[in-house]
């Protein structure tokens, strides 16, 4: 039933691309600006395999630009598409909820 709803329902959609515990902590580190591979692989404490995983699954979907510089060694960047830029917003409620639930966890669990 979800093929059927991807593309469909908004929350399918979201669900889908946001797909694997890492979706989110990339986003964010991209929405901060243009980060190389490695840069992202300490920041956000990930696996090589996992981050590059995430990274072609969010490229292929239109939310992560890859940018490849004709360079010895190859450097190689990555950003937010216009598209993953949208997604800012939501990121910050994220944080936003998140730290209140934080709070509300504390002050819960006394």
């Amino acid at each position: 039933m979800e093929n059927q709803l991807f593309g469909v329902c908004p929350y399918v959609t979201a669900q889908k691309l946001l797909q694997g515990k890492w979706a989110i902590l990339i986003l964010h580190a991209l929405s901060e600006g243009t980060k190389r591979f490695n840069d992202l692989e300490r920041e956000i404490h990930i696996t090589h395999a996992t981050l590059s995983s995430q990274l072609k699954y969010m490229e292929k979907e239109g939310l992560v630009n890859r940018r490849v510089y004709p360079e010895v060694p190859p450097r190689v960047e990555y950003s937010l598409t216009a598209m993953g830029r949208r997604f800012t917003p939501v990121l910050q409620s994220i944080r936003l909820w998140g730290e209140e639930y934080i709070e509300f966890l504390k002050e819960n669990r006394k």
